[in-house]
């Protein structure tokens, strides 16, 4: 397992999901992506792809408007 970091901020819907998910297809089950986005949609957006696509959500920690999202990659499709 390894821990992996996405630059998503200042970007709007649906940039934080789509880059989410190109980031997670260069990832192994069981690596850890932290997304760190602007976007308030992000805060149900990617929760709700990870869902749709089987990886899990770990943390969601809102600070201001600087939001960060841990998602564990899962095995199979991304």
């Amino acid at each position: 397992m390894s821990e992996h970091e996405l630059d998503a901020r200042n970007l709007l819907c649906p940039l934080p999901v789509i880059r989410t998910q190109d980031a997670i297809r260069q990832l192994q089950p069981g690596d850890r992506l932290r997304v760190h986005c602007t976007d308030p949609g992000a805060l149900h957006d990617i929760p709700t792809w990870c869902r749709i696509h089987g990886h899990g959500v770990g943390d969601i920690v809102q600070q201001g408007r600087d939001i960060t999202i841990t998602v564990e990659v899962a095995a199979g499709e991304s």
